[in-house]
């Protein structure tokens, strides 16, 4: 029997090491987690640092944007000038003015 367009027989759920989808309580996609918590400027942005292998979740180097962050997880993101290492706190549904990130993640790198 053909399978419907958007019917999910057969689709198998992200684990820890696959892509995330949005909506999934307490998780959100990395490159989404990043632009809201304003380390970056835009999604694209967020998509290209994580591409270009500048960010680490838990140690280990992400090269997938749709990869699943959790809180808890701690992120190490190598900028231009200088490397963050943030433990994320939680989530936001939209990107917020500067003052509302700081309960996005707790900074652990020293200034």
């Amino acid at each position: 029997m053909a399978q419907a367009p958007g019917d999910s027989a057969g689709a198998q759920t992200p684990g820890d090491d696959e892509p995330a989808t949005d909506g999934v309580p307490g998780r959100q996609r990395l490159d989404r987690w990043i632009w809201h918590a304003r380390v970056v400027r835009s999604r694209a942005d967020a998509a290209d640092l994580i591409r270009a292998g500048h960010v680490r979740l838990d140690g280990t180097r992400v090269t997938t944007p749709a990869q699943a962050v959790r809180a808890g997880q701690v992120l190490t993101i190598a900028l231009d000038a200088r490397v963050r290492v943030l433990r994320v706190l939680s989530f936001s549904e939209r990107r917020g003015d500067a003052t509302s990130t700081v309960a996005l993640f707790d900074e652990i790198t020293d200034n």
